[in-house]
């Protein structure tokens, strides 16, 4: 059996990255999960040939150094990295965010929900929608 391919997670705030963690295990998605605390790290761990590339990036905006936006400019015009898909996961329900996210070429934007089982069920939807624990490689 092949193993799982990694997530990567792009996420500052340890709660929210240990609440992605469990409702991911909730959910039975058993891939390994990668985290960078911002879009350097982010970018620092996708160029590292040491690490295989992502199965699905989750992906924050509002992050130090360099935010969610500012990586998907620099990720997307990357070719080794661009076709990764990226599913941003944020507080921001601003318009403006949302459009420039979907300009640069992402697959999915979700608001996240501060209810526990709502994020739970927005999880089961990014999993069967992007079917994460069975991709291809």
């Amino acid at each position: 059996m092949k193993p799982k391919k990694t997530i990567l997670l792009v996420e500052d705030d340890s709660v929210d990255a240990m609440t992605v963690r469990r409702a991911l295990k909730e959910v039975n998605v058993t891939n390994p999960i990668a985290i960078a605390g911002n879009g350097e790290e982010a970018l620092e761990y996708l160029r590292n040939s040491a690490n295989e590339k992502p199965c699905i990036i989750l992906l924050d905006l509002n992050m130090p150094k360099m935010n969610g936006i500012e990586f998907l400019r620099v990720a997307k015009q990357d070719t080794g990295l661009k076709t990764i898909p990226v599913v941003v996961l944020t507080t921001s329900r601003g318009e403006r965010e949302k459009v420039e996210s979907f300009n640069l070429g992402v697959a999915g934007y979700m608001i996240k929900p501060v209810d526990y089982q709502q994020f739970v069920e927005m999880m089961r939807t990014i999993d069967l929608y992007w079917t994460i624990s069975e991709l291809p490689e």
